[in-house]
């Protein structure tokens, strides 16, 4: 074990923040796992326990391989897995599962296992990873709109195009977290607004298609179109079920909460584990519960910002915030959510929601960030130990 923890590098906060984070998700699963055992009629609450902590493990295994893996190989892996998230997307697309009765063309099920996967999330990870790749390449560079088309917009847009029939918010995410990644590797402001207008164009035309041939996309539209007309009317409707629920939950949860288990919403609250435990977790650990998960994410961020400042390299700098910055943000957008500050979503929260496909993605992502801190971690380390070496060498060796 000793020798085990020697191999473990990067960022020690991050690990922290990430240990802390799965270990306390055990918790409110536990406890809002029981609303899919007496209600839904799905399994034992200690059988999704230890799904859930299987999943976790797998989540910590796939953490340690990936920081193991030097930072500037990720920009070869980007290009090969780049056209096979594509062909994923195509297929889970045009396969259209349904899973318990209900639209599910965003999941494929893993054959042999019988797990399913959203692909979608995995091809956001792989996306900002070329995309991080694509700026770095350009950075010294000048240039123009039509020579970015083919090498950057044309991946982007194929990507987004692929998510957006079965998940509208993961694809609005993405394209929010593009856009952010664009501007902050300096890729000319005037071409982003461009694509802005290209994308609400192809959003509209998309919305007209769908409306006009409903056997097309059947019931995305509508169900966006409802929560977000659900979300700016005052009165309470029958699409509000959920919302009020979690307000219901959050409200009687006061400063302290009810206890560990002891919530009572969780058994009338549809995805208490998953879209919707923050809410539980309010209800169960009150306010300073609520305040201190945000707090959490909120030193995740900080200690992202802390990597990415530190690391030497222009993709460096850029995976970090390609693949760091959407866990926090999808994590608020799940507090928001909450508390009815948002349109629903069914985004879940990172490392704490269950199901295994977010886990393993935001997995992923910070064992990317994890790898890109690695190398000034050394640097420090090594400057520490000895104050006689030439900068010469410490180039020569990062080169």
């Amino acid at each position: 074990m000793p020798e085990f923890l020697m191999n473990i590098k990067g960022d020690k906060a991050i690990w922290g923040v990430v240990a802390i984070l799965a270990l306390f998700s055990f918790l409110p699963v536990y406890s809002a796992s029981s609303n899919l055992v007496y209600v839904v009629g799905n399994g034992t609450t200690m059988g999704h326990l230890l799904k859930h902590g299987m999943l976790l493990i797998l989540g910590f295994g796939i953490i340690y391989g990936i920081h193991r893996i030097p930072t500037h190989f990720f920009k070869g892996l980007s290009i090969i897995a780049l056209p096979i998230v594509l062909v994923l997307l195509a297929y889970t697309l045009a396969q259209g599962t349904t899973i318990d009765g209900a639209n599910a063309s965003r999941w494929i099920r893993l054959p042999l296992v019988g797990i399913t996967f959203q692909t979608s999330n995995l091809a956001a990870v792989v996306l900002l990873v070329y995309i991080a790749r694509y700026l770095s390449k350009i950075k010294d560079k000048t240039i123009t709109f039509k020579e970015s088309i083919l090498p950057l917009w044309l991946p982007v847009f194929a990507v987004v195009v692929l998510i957006l029939p079965a998940n509208f918010s993961t694809a609005a995410i993405l394209f929010m977290m593009i856009l952010i990644l664009c501007f902050l590797g300096g890729y000319p402001l005037k071409y982003l607004f461009g694509i802005i207008g290209v994308g609400l164009l192809m959003l509209t035309i998309f919305i007209l298609l769908a409306k006009a041939y409903p056997d097309l996309f059947p019931n995305r539209v509508d169900t966006w179109m409802n929560r977000v007309e659900s979300f700016w009317d005052p009165a309470d409707t029958e699409s509000d079920y959920q919302i009020e629920k979690a307000k219901i939950a959050i409200a009687s949860g006061g400063i302290v909460g009810n206890g560990a288990g002891k919530s009572v919403m969780k058994n009338f609250l549809p995805q208490s584990s998953s879209d919707f435990i923050y809410a539980i977790i309010i209800e169960e650990y009150g306010l300073v519960g609520g305040f201190l998960l945000m707090f959490f994410y909120l030193l995740l961020l900080f200690r992202i910002v802390v990597v990415a400042n530190a690391n030497e390299s222009v993709f460096g700098k850029l995976l970090v915030v390609g693949v760091g910055l959407p866990i926090v943000f999808q994590a608020f957008i799940n507090m928001a959510v909450a508390v009815e500050l948002f349109p629903v979503t069914g985004q879940t929260l990172p490392l704490i929601s269950s199901g295994g496909t977010s886990i393993w993605t935001t997995c992923l992502a910070i064992g990317i960030v994890l790898s890109a801190s690695r190398k000034f971690e050394k640097r420090d380390i090594d400057k520490i130990e000895t104050d006689e070496m030439n900068p010469l060498e410490v180039l020569s060796g990062q080169l």
